[in-house]
Parts: structure tokens; sequence; C-alpha cells
């Protein structure tokens, strides 16, 4: 059986590109401008925050929160899970902090609650969140503790456009929440990035970092004449108030991305039914079907062994391989980042050993492309397939 499956297919239509053709015949300029400033508050207005600041990727959007953790708050300890995307811990470790790291829950793929309130300390800056392709990782529990003891919570929502907690949208609880535009995710601006805050220092700092650093960059006129007052030998149009950054996005990516929000959450409707469908069909003596959907809008179907048997999982990887399905092991990632060579020198050595839940995604957790035009037909072929070995 040939399905020819691709992690991502019409991400971006024909109807955005014909909405950038019409925009680009107007012989626009190109750099970071009205549209962007346009995609940034309808941006804002979806997610249900007040400020949003768009950048050329989610990484980068990961980079700038860590950096203005650091320039307003100082250094310290940032709890983060080792499933994840390597950027954000990399953002972490390019600001000085230190990464301290929890497993996850099974069910969820995000870090267990438990483990991060336990490993809470007066060196913690911010817990870093990681809401694990269209899962959320949110308990009352966890937003309770981090609000008596202060810190900041960090939500990766790269993954996980418009997924809740209790009917709120994720991106919202935290001081700072990062999305993710790559072309594999609920929507795509080619490449690109947003940080949101309804915290308007937060902001006003994120909106410099992206730009250099630049004071110019402030949509604050209270800090510009600030800086210009206190450094009156430097042009106006040219303090740099950070070590920073330039991580603007183009008027291109920003015009997809107007055009694609307009049918997000149809799609994503789509989505979750294409998920439920797929567990529902799915052998769950061989495979995990007891994922926590509440709140969920997963873009991957994450197909996970129950048990760590390396030769069915390469029966499994054969079988996928020859239908033309494509996906990728290790879940979010690549699985656990405790194992990547960039963390050599920085972590004890065999430190993955000690996240056991990780490690079991990292050898039998797969994703699968979850796009609003599979059809029912294909999603049942598939769970046939993996039934049967």
């Amino acid at each position: 059986m040939k399905l020819d499956w691709p992690l991502m297919q019409n991400n971006i239509t024909k109807e955005d590109l014909d909405f950038l053709i019409e925009f680009l015949k107007r012989q626009p300029r190109l750099t970071q401008s009205d549209n962007v400033m346009a995609f940034e508050k309808e941006w804002s207005e979806w997610i249900g925050v007040q400020y949003s600041v768009y950048v050329n990727s989610g990484a980068s959007a990961n980079l700038i929160t860590m950096a203005a953790l650091k320039h307003l708050y100082g250094g310290g300890e940032i709890i983060v899970p080792p499933l994840t995307w390597v950027s954000d811990i990399a953002s972490v470790i390019q600001n000085g902090f230190t990464p301290v790291f929890v497993d996850i829950k099974p069910q969820n793929l995000c870090m267990d609650d438990e483990q991060v309130i336990a490993k809470l300390s007066e060196k913690t800056k911010a817990v870093f969140i990681t809401h694990v392709q269209g899962f959320n990782g949110l308990t009352g529990r966890l937003l309770e503790t981090l609000e008596e003891r202060n810190i900041p919570l960090i939500e990766d929502v790269c993954e996980s456009h418009g997924a809740t907690f209790k009917g709120k949208k994720l991106g919202t609880f935290g001081l700072v929440s990062n999305f993710s535009f790559y072309f594999a995710h609920h929507m795509s601006t080619i490449e690109g990035g947003m940080v949101c805050t309804s915290d308007e220092r937060i902001y006003e700092t994120i909106r410099m970092l992206r730009s250099h650093g630049m004071v110019r960059e402030a949509s604050n006129e209270g800090i510009k004449e600030k800086y210009i007052r206190k450094h009156p030998d430097l042009c106006p149009d040219f303090i740099f108030a950070y070590p920073a950054y330039n991580v603007r996005n183009t008027e291109i990516g920003a015009v997809l991305g107007r055009s694609q929000l307009k049918r997000l959450d149809e799609n994503n409707v789509k989505r979750r039914k294409n998920f439920e469908f797929f567990l529902k069909n799915l052998d769950s003596s061989k495979y995990r079907t007891d994922f926590d959907l509440e709140g969920s809008c997963n873009y991957a179907f994450n197909l996970v062994i129950n048990e760590p048997n390396p030769e069915f999982r390469d029966k499994v990887e054969e079988a996928m391989r020859k239908a033309g399905v494509e996906f990728r092991r290790g879940s979010s990632g690549g699985g656990n980042q405790l194992r990547q060579p960039y963390l050599r020198g920085i972590v004890p050595e065999k430190e993955y050993e000690k996240y056991p839940e990780t490690e079991h995604i990292h050898f039998y957790g797969y994703y699968i492309g979850n796009y609003p035009d599979l059809e029912e037909k294909k999603i049942l072929n598939l769970c046939n397939l993996l039934n049967l070995l």
C-alpha cells in the first residue's frame, strides 16, 4: 500500500499566493512595515494578549525572549524539558542561564508539573514550558505555585497554535509566549515567529532586541526621550540600548500570515478531528492511545510504541517507509536533547538516563503529518497498516 504522506501538505495555498501577488503588484516596500504591524495586531487579538512582535523564526522568538529576561531580571536557572526543540535550550545557554531539566508526562509529552514544582528554588528565574505538538502542558497547580512564588512562566507555543487550557488559548498564561510559523506548523509565513506578552516593559525591550537594540524601535515615546536625554552625545536615531540582533521579518511573510490567520480556526477543527480519528482506530495494545486531548490542537499524529521493543520498532519504520509515510523519530526535536553534542560539557555524562519518559519517546516515539485536507480513508489505511504489524 502506497500512502504518499508527507509531513506537511498544502500549507501555503493558491489563495495565499494570489493574495501575495496582488500585494506585490503594487510595488510596495518589502522590509518590515505596515503589514508587519497589522499582522502583529491581528495575531494579538486572536491569541488574547496586548502585544505581539513578529520575528524571522520561532528560534529567534526564543532567543530574544531569553535575552529580555537576562537584561530585565538578571541571571539564574531556567527550568526546561529535555523533549523540546533545540532553540529553547540553546537560547537559555546563549543568554548565560543554567538549564534545569524536568522529565515529561507520557499523556501529553510536556513537563511533569510535580517535578517542575520540586525543582523550583531561589535561583529559578523562569519556567520555560514547551506545549509539545499541540498538547496543553499547564495545570492549575503549576500556575498557582508560580504565582505564589513570583516566578515567571514562559510558554513555547510554537507547535500548538489554538490549543487551550480551561478554554483560554495557550500563550496567554505566561509573562511571555513564543510561536513559530515554520512551513510544517499550523500556519506558515515560510519562516517566521512571534513573541507575545501583555507586559509593556517586556514588549518594548523585545521590540528593541529585534532590531539591533535600537531605541528608536521602541513604541513608547517616554523610553526614547529618556535615552536621548541621558546620551546627548549620540544621534537620536542611532542609540543602541542592548548588544542585540537583527531578527526582523518582512512584509511578504506578514502578508502570508494575515491571509493564513483567516482560516486557522477552521483548519484547527479539522486537525483535532483527524487526530481523534487516528487514535480511535489505532491498536491500543501496541500503541499509546491514552493521550490527554483536553484543549489540544495537534499538527501531527503522535505515534508511540507501548513497549521498548527495538525489533518491533524497526518493523514499524520499515512499513512506513515502504508506504511513503514521512515521519520523525523522537517526536519533538528528535527526542532527548540531553543526548545531543551541544550539551556535552554542560550537563553531566549520561544525564539523559535520569529522564525515562523522554528516553522512551527518543527511541519509540514518532510524529506523522496532520493537515486539514487529510481524508479519513487515508488515516484508516495508515492505522490498518500499523495495526497489522
